[in-house]
């Protein structure tokens, strides 16, 4: 069975209170075919490093290859995506994740247009890529691969502008786990719901229904992939939603499964994923 770990990494400060997570990815080759090889939606945008081997990324009816040393974006995924190694040797993949805060303050794109896409770095933002790309080739060392990434969003970073509304709708929806409705949002803002949509659309590339009913889900998956009790799953349920139908829905939308299917099978990606 192929050994694989996600190996936490503390962003730069500055870049803390937009990054969730940033890891380096190891794995000795494919994953075991008993897993599920599952990555389930976190609301988080990720920059991505193939340093050693490459990625291969199936999110609906398409697959996304990400060959060795090349730096990918990938959108807001609200569908389960599964991923493996390209070939059967080891793999190594830095991983930044961005928060629904991060993603706009460094690149200045169609949000909208890499929804649900794993798209190079190098078809996005050009010859900035391109010359980080070289760069990141010519040194050996993933802690020097690390530097030269954060370096480079830093530089992203101090030419942004926050954006005062949206920031505060998604504190709230952070806030509120995904529970907070589009008319209270409304309510609180003094703008309205269409304006809001237009908002979330140029930053998310989504609206604030669909990212709150990510978080909500988010919530719950934690949960599950920490491994609590039954009874503490259940309440965690009917806090978030209406009934059980409701959840299976939900469960069904974001992991492709029903929780029983899930729970009987090997999963082990997505645990790791979501935990570490």
């Amino acid at each position: 069975m192929t050994d694989f770990r996600f190996i936490p990494v503390t962003p730069h400060p500055l870049l803390r209170p937009y990054i969730e997570k940033m890891c380096v990815f190891e794995s000795g080759g494919r994953l075991p075919a008993a897993d599920r090889k599952l990555i389930v939606p976190n609301a988080n945008f990720k920059l991505t490093l193939t340093y050693r081997n490459g990625i291969v990324a199936g999110i609906g009816d398409k697959t996304f290859i990400q060959a060795e040393n090349k730096l990918s974006l990938t959108g807001l995924i609200d569908s389960p995506v599964v991923l493996d190694s390209y070939e059967d040797v080891q793999t190594g993949t830095i991983i930044v994740e961005f928060n629904p805060l991060g993603a706009y303050r460094f690149f200045h794109l169609s949000f909208a247009e890499v929804k649900n896409q794993i798209i190079e770095l190098t078809d996005l933002i050009g010859n900035y890529a391109e010359e980080l790309q070289s760069q990141l080739a010519e040194v050996n060392s993933v802690m020097l691969k690390l530097q030269l990434l954060q370096n480079f969003l830093i530089k992203r970073l101090k030419k942004a502008a926050p954006d005062l509304i949206y920031d505060y709708c998604i504190n709230r929806i952070s806030a509120s786990r995904g529970l907070i409705s589009v008319a209270q949002l409304e309510k609180e803002t003094g703008y309205s719901s269409r304006w809001l949509h237009v908002k979330f659309l140029e930053h998310m590339g989504t609206g604030p229904k669909n990212l709150s009913e990510i978080v909500r889900f988010k919530q719950f998956y934690q949960a599950y992939a920490a491994g609590i009790n039954n009874q503490s799953l259940k309440e965690h349920i009917y806090h978030y939603y209406h009934d059980q139908s409701h959840f299976i829905r939900a469960f069904k939308r974001f992991t492709g499964s029903t929780p029983t299917d899930l729970q009987n099978s090997t999963n082990e990606l997505a645990t790791k994923h979501y935990t570490f």
